[in-house]
């Protein structure tokens, strides 16, 4: 197990039961960061026990000295092919355990936690591809950060640009909020809201071209043996290609080498497009995605930004579905 303070350090060198009212209590906000040129190093905290590092590299948020969650704003070139940002890695286990990957061996493009499309057009050009990081660029142009009582909040503006979309003009603006919210009855809740507006006309997005049609909000956790997926109809057994799982799905393993187990449910929010979407889910070497829109694009307005919401809770041992059901309803009512 890689501790939290040597992977710091090598970045530097390249029950759980959560009531349907904590729930509520913990609401569902929005969030933001600075902007990227010097290196500018900041911090600040308050009573909640919340702590913010801002840097050029991206935003690091701890809780009672814990380290939470990395958001990658810079780009962090691991390979001279996969500079990658806009992304969350890593994201800890409330024992202070990584679960997320970035540069699989398997997948080199997969990144913690992240939002990708294959197809990108703009009209009738096929512009970039932002999952394989193929003439794709994330143009972070503001990253500010809000702690309040029980909460840090990030907001993101970002531009998507490629050299083949007009030498390299946007063609989309990213708008996404992310939430974290303090550690309520061994339970921790990110939320993510992510609004994409069209700049020119006729940009679309889309899956993958195959039956698979991934794309999308996705999570690249570590895949210890034995990892358990549950849905609202009880165990999962992920599939090849899209399975159905209802609007949430929980991963548990052990994390740890204590051997206890640690989860993280996935929740879409029922105003998502197509809600509640088909699952591409694997028990190694690849990622969880609530799929959207698939394999057949949608178009993005200039006018209307398409919103998708998406809700990560972390937490402690293995959940019954009644409980994780709980905080779906809860979260439906946001």
């Amino acid at each position: 197990m890689l501790s939290v303070s040597l992977y710091l350090a090598l970045r530097e060198k390249s029950r759980p039961t959560l009531s349907i009212l904590a729930v509520l209590v913990l609401g569902c906000g929005l969030a933001s960061q600075p902007a990227c040129g010097h290196l500018e190093t900041g911090e600040d905290a308050t009573d909640s026990g919340f702590l913010v590092r801002e840097t050029a590299e991206g935003i690091e948020v701890r809780d009672d000295g814990r380290l939470v969650l990395f958001y990658q704003r810079a780009p962090n070139v691991l390979d001279k092919e996969h500079s990658r940002n806009n992304y969350i890695h890593p994201l800890m286990s409330l024992d202070g355990d990584v679960l997320t990957e970035d540069l699989p061996e398997d997948h080199p493009h997969h990144r913690g936690i992240f939002w990708a499309w294959h197809q990108l057009w703009a009209g009738e050009e096929r512009v970039g591809d932002s999952w394989i990081l193929e003439d794709f660029v994330a143009d972070v142009q503001q990253a500010e950060t809000h702690i309040e009582d029980k909460e840090v909040r990030i907001d993101l503006d970002v531009r998507w640009r490629s050299q083949r979309f007009r030498g390299g003009d946007a063609f989309v603006e990213e708008q996404t909020a992310i939430t974290i919210h303090s550690v309520v009855h061994s339970a921790r809740v990110i939320d993510f809201e992510i609004a994409l507006r069209a700049l020119a006309p006729g940009v679309r997005i889309g899956g993958s071209e195959d039956a698979k049609g991934y794309g999308g909000f996705t999570t690249r956790l570590r895949m210890p043996d034995g990892l358990i997926f549950t849905g609202a109809g009880g165990t999962i057994t992920p599939q090849e290609l899209q399975v159905e799982a209802g609007s949430w799905v929980d991963l548990s393993a052990s994390y740890g080498p204590d051997r206890d187990l640690s989860g993280i449910a996935i929740l879409t929010h029922p105003s998502n497009p197509g809600a509640p979407p088909p699952w591409l889910l694997r028990q190694k070497g690849s990622m969880q995605n609530p799929v959207f829109p698939g394999r057949e694009t949608t178009e993005l307005s200039a006018d209307r930004p398409l919103v998708l919401r998406y809700r990560l809770v972390v937490h402690r041992g293995r959940l019954e579905p009644a409980e994780i059901q709980g905080w779906q309803a809860a979260y439906d009512l946001l």
